[in-house]
Parts: C-alpha cells; structure tokens; sequence
C-alpha cells in the first residue's frame, strides 16, 4: 500500500485529495495545522468507510512542527511515497506592488514557498526509500508569469501582488527541485486545481472540488513514464493542461 502526506488537508481541496485517494488504495497521513481538525476530518472519512488514514499534525509556518511531523511519520512508516504541498494562503486583500507593505508579502511566502521548501527537505528522506516518488506542488494558473504578461489572458487583470509572486516562486522552486532530481525516479510537478469554489476565494470560483483534487491527483500517481517538471493547468491551457511558466 503506498503512503501519501497531504498538507492542509482538513478541509477543501486537500481533504478530497485525500479521500479520493484513499478510494484509489493509498494510505493517507493528513496533515492539519490543527490536529483536532485534522481528526474530525480523519473521523469523517472514518465515515464513509475510508479507514487508511490518519492525522498528523503539521504547521508549514513553523519548522519545529514540520520537524515533529517528521519524527512521527517516521515511526510509523520507513517509506513515504507521495508529498503533496497543498497547505496555502492567499493572504489580506487588496495587494498591489506599490502599497503592500514587506509583511504582506512575507506572510504569504512563509506558506506557500518557504514552507514547501521546509516541508520538501524535512521528508526527503521518505520519499527516497520509495520506489516510485513523487512530488505535487499545487500552485495557482495566476503564477504564470509569461500569461500575466499576456493583455488577451482571462485572468489578465487579476494581479494580487502576494499571491502572484508567491506562486511564481513556487512554481520555480518546482522547476530546480525536478532538476535535482531528473537522474532519479522522482517526479515532481507543479499542479493548478484551477478556479475552484473553496474558502480561499469565498466559494467565488466555477469549478468543484472534486474535479479540483482529480487534477492534484494526476501528478500524484503517475507511472515510470510520465513527466516531471510540469506546470499542469487544465485552466490555463484546457487543449494540453500544459502551462507556461
């Protein structure tokens, strides 16, 4: 049975990550800034039938979290194969380039980059052990920097200077990681559920969740044969899923 962490995966995105996941056979550890959370979510998968999985308590913000995450997921598997980097935020609106102030920007950055990173080096070590790694960074079609500069775009006029940058880092921390690691079994791509109605953006998006967490899913089992450094987006590009960075 594979083993599969998803952070921020108590609610949303992650949480039908997790599920769906659990119906296709994996072993989930879901992880949860809190871990009463993380274990009402685990009881309601509980359920619904779903009973490989459990809550691990884990705040990407905050390295001596991600550190006991790690020495616990460790004494309950010697092999991890699946990290997918869910946790994020958007951060306070409205955000521009000129008036945002530093904090904002670092704020958002804690999570959803600086916190990919501690995540990604702290289990490493995991994902080694397993045959078939693999590595999901879910991102956003707004960290598409070539499409930002692209006045015909649909998403053209949405600049949240945190967020955007934030995903952009992200998304190039993506591509070297895959680098690093091209001679190995790994893949690692980096993954937009697209506009999807969640919390994050007040249920203001089209797509479902459902069919947000399949796109996650994708990269996330891949065989020996697909592709990694990717930035998929069905959004960005519906013809190949393919998007430009």
């Amino acid at each position: 049975m594979k083993t599969v962490l998803i952070t921020g995966a108590n609610k949303s995105i992650g949480f039908e990550t997790a599920r769906q996941l659990l119906q296709q056979g994996y072993y989930v550890y879901l992880g949860s800034r809190n871990i009463e959370k993380g274990q009402q979510a685990v009881e309601t998968l509980h359920s619904e039938g779903l009973n490989q999985v459990e809550p691990i308590e884990i705040d990407v913000d905050n390295i001596e979290s991600i550190k006991t995450a790690r020495q616990l997921l460790g004494q309950k598997t010697e092999v991890l194969d699946v990290l997918i980097n869910n946790a994020g935020i958007s951060g306070d609106m409205p955000q521009t380039a000129l008036e945002t102030g530093v904090n904002g920007f670092k704020q958002v950055f804690e999570t959803n980059f600086f916190g990919v990173i501690e995540v990604t080096q702290a289990f490493i070590d995991l994902l080694r052990a397993s045959s078939e790694p693999r590595i999901v960074n879910v991102t956003s079609g707004l960290g598409s920097l070539t499409l930002h500069t692209d006045p015909a775009w649909k998403y053209y006029q949405i600049k949240p200077a945190c967020y955007v940058a934030s995903k952009a880092a992200l998304n190039a921390y993506t591509i070297l990681l895959a680098h690093e690691l091209q001679d190995t079994p790994f893949k690692v791509n980096a993954v937009d559920p697209g506009y999807t109605a969640t919390d994050f953006n007040h249920h203001t998006g089209p797509g479902t969740v459902p069919d947000a967490a399949a796109r996650v899913i994708k990269a996330a089992v891949l065989g020996s044969d697909g592709p990694t450094g990717q930035f998929f987006s069905d959004d960005n590009v519906p013809d190949t899923g393919i998007s430009p960075w």
